[in-house]
């Protein structure tokens, strides 16, 4: 019996049949049945998330009266001048009777009249508890919550935030409700997967999913911006709706896109839930938001700003200017420390600091650590309270006159003068303002590039107080020497508010 022989040729055939087989195989299993990859179907998991929490998610309705503008469907339309239609309904209008037209009772004396809008939000507490954006109900007559079922139940506010654009509602439910609960947005990781349930475009109960594609992103919107950017479709309606995790966590709250077009071009944003959960405790404990309060004026700590006070690598949020109220004088805080850590959580720049100490306890005992002429310190602060609103002061600034013939010294291409009560009344310097004020600033030096001006007041020079140029040049030249690229000037405007300002000595 003779074993069974297959020609070459026919083994080379079966051969690439194998591969081809196996490689076929291969796709199924990578690309599925219909050739699509496997990974880009995304988790199986949204499903279970949306169904979980679907009901817990309310679009929100509100309604506002306005005062009516000219005379509603008989006002004339606004056209370019030199429309060719301009005249025509110049004519038209004129010699419409009725109201807008002459007898008519139209025109700017029409009644107000009531706009509507329509948002997102999410349950947070089954007695009828629920969180949205600030900007979906501020300015409302009247706020609705529509149910997933479509109930619609009248609700009012608790409180708002408008730092962080989130607002707290209250409604008596007519039936059992279903609530969600916040997850640590901490925890999240570039790439997460998310869904977003809102109401975009009025089409409620709409889910979408994608991932988390940055995170701690400041958009410069707020001076507590740390948001969730993800690619997840967010729309107009959408704001104040939930951003859950595949747990069915809210991990934050839909709040802003970026768009041209006013729809979804893959940038939403979204509150984290560890802002949310901070804000929404107090909300509904005092009805309004009680930060923490440190006292100083911060500046970020620039490269120059780095060398000159022996910071590396340049960290940190720089001290500009202490409250003679605030808690941080009396703990021995001073202008030109730089905070490099507050209550054990490390400072990278002047947002961090601003964000830790809003979410800190009113009168809790923190240590801050600061570093002063290159030495670290530890102050012991007790927490004051923020007070709303803010007070901003805006420096007053006032055309220069023609400089006098006052100049002692050139330096740093300034021109320099001890003030005198001459200069003062004429740069309107408050008398409590000490150092040398600048009379004139060359064009083009770094001195202008920084935007010192005329009337500006040099209080210290390398965190040593100076009192005319000569004082100014002497502390220059010894830098030079010492081989410092540049300078620290301490910089008071005519109110005595306090700036720092790096320039080159080279």
């Amino acid at each position: 019996m003779t074993a069974a022989i297959i020609a070459p040729s026919r083994l080379r055939h079966r051969a690439r049949l194998g591969v081809r087989i196996g490689l076929a195989a291969l796709a199924v299993s990578a690309f599925g049945a219909f050739g699509t990859p496997a990974h880009a179907r995304g988790p199986e998991g949204i499903a279970d998330v949306a169904e979980k929490v679907i009901d817990a998610v309310v679009n929100i309705s509100t309604s506002q009266t306005v005062e009516a503008k000219g005379g509603g469907s008989n006002t004339m339309p606004q056209l370019p001048p030199g429309s060719p239609f301009e005249e025509f309904f110049d004519d038209f209008f004129k010699n419409r009777r009725g109201p807008g037209g002459p007898g008519g009772k139209g025109g700017d004396n029409s009644p107000p009249r009531k706009t509507n809008s329509l948002g997102s939000g999410f349950i947070i507490d089954t007695s009828g508890v629920v969180v949205t954006n600030n900007h979906v109900i501020a300015d409302a007559d009247e706020i609705n919550v529509i149910l997933n079922d479509g109930t619609k139940i009248k609700a009012e506010l608790v409180g708002v935030d408008k730092k962080t654009d989130l607002a707290v509602l209250k409604f008596k439910p007519t039936k059992p409700l279903v609530a969600v609960k916040f997850g640590d947005s901490d925890k999240l990781r570039l790439g997460d997967w998310v869904v977003a349930i809102g109401n975009p475009f009025s089409l409620g109960g709409t889910v979408t999913a994608g991932i988390v594609s940055a995170k701690n992103r400041d958009i410069s919107s707020g001076p507590y911006d740390s948001y969730i950017q993800t690619d997840a479709a967010i729309n107009r309606g959408n704001s104040g709706g939930p951003l859950f995790n595949l747990d069915g966590d809210v991990i934050g709250v839909n709040t802003l896109i970026i768009s041209p077009s006013g729809g979804s071009i893959g940038i939403g944003f979204a509150v984290p839930s560890k802002t949310v959960v901070g804000v929404v405790d107090q909300l509904r404990q005092f009805g309004e938001l009680r930060r923490g309060w440190l006292g100083v004026r911060i500046q970020s700590v620039t490269d120059e700003i780095a060398e000159s006070l022996n910071i590396k690598p340049p960290r940190g949020a720089l001290v500009a200017g202490v409250d003679d109220k605030g808690p941080a004088k009396p703990a021995g805080i001073e202008p030109g420390d730089v905070v490099v850590k507050f209550d054990g959580k490390d400072v990278k720049d002047p947002k961090d600091l601003s964000r830790v100490v809003a979410d800190t306890a009113v009168g809790k005992e923190v240590d801050v650590i600061i570093i002063r002429k290159g030495q670290e310190e530890t102050k012991k602060v007790t927490l004051g309270r923020l007070q709303d609103p803010d007070k901003v002061q805006a420096a007053v600034k006032t055309d220069e006159p023609a400089p006098e013939k006052l100049v002692t010294q050139k330096a740093l291409g300034l021109d320099l003068a001890a003030l005198s009560k001459d200069l003062r009344t004429r740069y309107k310097i408050k008398d409590s303002v000490k150092g040398v004020v600048v009379t004139n600033v060359e064009a083009n030096s770094d001195a202008a590039e920084k935007r010192l001006s005329a009337g500006d007041v040099i209080v210290e020079v390398a965190q040593e107080a100076v009192s005319s140029g000569a004082d100014i040049q002497k502390r220059v030249d010894q830098l030079k020497k010492d081989g410092k690229k540049s300078v620290l000037l301490l910089v008071s405007n005519a109110d005595g508010e306090l700036r720092f300002v790096a320039l080159s000595v080279q």
